[in-house]
């Protein structure tokens, strides 16, 4: 009988010591089969990249502003992304319309993309897509926002063409 339980200790912690060792293989296993976490890079040097800088600062700054555009931050990010001659056309289109010049809405939206375009002249244009609505039923509207290739700084805003 002494030796059926020695035989019976050497056989599990053999199944012991195979469990240990298995297990890690599969935990890296598993792990590595995920997809990666989201990442978000940009360059100052791409002008895209400072257009949805820009608009991703502007409507959290909206956000954080009480859901309205226009309060202190917003108007910081307008002086610094925004050329002067820009601002003084939002100023008007702003009066003549009761709205955002730079979202071309009252209200803020709940996400945005933007994706890059044409180059030609000194500038490139972005196109902006700002999205509205629940989650389960968006609404989308589209910008097309042109920057300046040597100041990266954004000279017009219009609606899109679609």
């Amino acid at each position: 009988m002494v030796h059926t339980r020695t035989a019976g200790r050497i056989a599990m912690t053999a199944a012991l010591l195979t469990a240990v060792a298995v297990v890690p293989a599969a935990a890296s296993t598993a792990s590595s089969t995920r997809p990666p976490a989201p990442s978000v890079s940009g360059s100052p040097e791409v002008a895209y990249n400072r257009v949805a800088d820009f608009y991703g600062s502007y409507i959290d700054a909206g956000y954080g502003e009480g859901g309205v555009a226009g309060g202190k931050l917003s108007t910081a990010l307008r002086n610094f992304y925004l050329t002067p001659q820009l601002r003084k056309q939002l100023a008007a289109w702003e009066s003549r319309n009761h709205a955002d010049g730079v979202l071309r809405a009252q209200n803020v939206p709940s996400a945005w993309r933007v994706t890059p375009g044409n180059s030609g002249m000194g500038h490139t244009w972005s196109s902006v897509r700002l999205t509205w609505g629940s989650v389960k039923h968006p609404t989308y509207t589209y910008l097309d926002v042109q920057s300046d290739l040597s100041t990266k700084k954004i000279s017009g805003i219009r609606e899109a063409r679609r």
